[in-house]
């Protein structure tokens, strides 16, 4: 078999950033290099693999029991995150790795600090997957992507190992929040699935935000600065006022658990007009949508005091928390937890404080938890990923495959 991490580290070199201006599906045709590549894979290996015009991969192992069993689909996502680089990766490998900082060679003084992030020191001995400072990693979520691969080579090359039908789907753009959009439940053909698209070894996950993107546009009034008293509307600080409306404790630096947020995360403008995007974000459906209230309300604040008009705000639901869809079929939680249990591992069941493609699938009949894929630090430069949580979690998915088997 060829090494999980090689695996990974072929993928990670494929640029694959999804772009949330793009109407396009996906979003960006490179997205189509590795899902072509990763159809093109399975059918290697003898897997009857499709890619389609929405570039969803789906691919079926049949099974080898000869009697029914659930049909279990595993799927994770090929895009990485609009928030940093995902050109010209260059990883560096730390075998052995013994607690000290390590340096991110491609920026002089900059270093991946246990001080900084303690839970490097849970992965002392092991080798890691970081970046060189320059971009991301990628491991969010092309280490799922590699752990499915790994699984269903293995299952190719070991017959003996016994499983039911097996269903597998790569996705765009999960990133923004349109990867499964288009993901045809019916023609997958799943009776339950799991997305390798977690942190830390033993998460798993089966409730999640309910989330939504706000996008405010402030239209200002540019007047020569030496002759502005009274007549210039500075959209810039009139935004950044809108922003210091919202509370402040529910910013994402301020929260944990099941706390919710607002997070800016753009920002472009002038005197003249400025726009400004937000996500917002809380476990509770009541809390959620006082957050969009909230939000609409100091758009009206700012309008009462510059103007009706100087403010205005686009709202997008972008999904639902999936707890009240898995819950029914708690037996695919507790399968997981035996999965993870059989390697050693104690399942450590939280919410996820983000999304993934399950939490949509769940609610398009498709009941979808999330389990760990090993990556750390997602969406930047302190990225990194130890090899050994990525073989554990390749681990689970066979694991979880044969008590369905059973």
């Amino acid at each position: 078999m060829e090494k999980l991490a090689d695996r990974f580290l072929r993928y990670v070199s494929i640029d694959t950033q999804s772009c949330e201006e793009s109407p396009a599906q996906p979003s960006a045709a490179k997205e189509l290099v590795l899902l072509t590549l990763l159809k093109d894979e399975l059918k290697e290996m003898g897997i009857e693999a499709t890619l389609d015009e929405f570039g969803y991969v789906m691919a079926t192992v049949p099974s080898n029991l000869g009697k029914d069993a659930p049909k279990i689909g595993f799927i994770a996502h090929v895009d990485t995150a609009p928030d940093a680089s995902g050109a010209d990766i260059k990883p560096q490998i730390i075998p052995d790795y013994d607690g000290s900082d390590i340096a991110l060679k491609g920026v002089d003084g900059l270093f991946l600090k246990p001080s900084e992030f303690p839970e490097l020191l849970s992965h002392k001995g092991e080798t890691l997957i970081t970046t060189d400072g320059t971009t991301l990693l990628g491991a969010d979520d092309k280490a799922g992507v590699a752990e499915i691969m790994n699984a269903v080579q293995y299952m190719v090359e070991h017959p003996e190992f016994k499983h039911g039908e097996i269903k597998i789907g790569f996705t765009p753009d999960e990133e923004i929040g349109r990867g499964v959009v288009k993901f045809d439940v019916k023609k997958f053909g799943a009776d339950y699935a799991y997305t390798m698209d977690g942190g830390e070894v033993g998460e798993l996950e089966f409730e999640n935000f309910n989330a939504a993107s706000a996008s405010i546009h402030i239209q200002g009034r540019n007047v020569h600065p030496g002759y502005a008293k009274g007549k210039m509307l500075n959209a810039i600080r009139i935004g950044m006022e809108l922003n210091s409306l919202l509370p402040v404790e529910q910013k994402p630096e301020y929260t944990e658990g099941y706390d919710g947020f607002f997070h800016i995360i753009g920002f472009n403008g002038s005197v003249e007009e400025a726009d400004f995007s937000y996500i917002i974000r809380d476990h509770d459906m009541d809390k959620y949508e006082e957050k969009k209230k909230e939000m609409q309300r100091c758009v009206s604040i700012i309008n009462a005091k510059y103007g009706e008009g100087t403010a205005s705000v686009t709202i997008k639901h972008q999904y639902y928390n999936m707890r009240k869809q898995v819950e029914p079929h708690y037996h695919i939680v507790e399968k997981a937890v035996k999965a993870m249990e059989m390697e050693g591992i104690k399942a450590r069941i939280q919410p996820i404080r983000g999304g993934t493609d399950g939490a949509n699938l769940s609610f398009m009949g498709l009941p979808c938890p999330n389990i760990f894929a090993g990556g750390l630090n997602f969406h930047g430069k302190m990225e990194f990923v130890p090899i050994e949580s990525m073989e554990k979690a390749s681990k689970v998915i066979l694991n979880i495959i044969s008590l369905f088997a059973e």
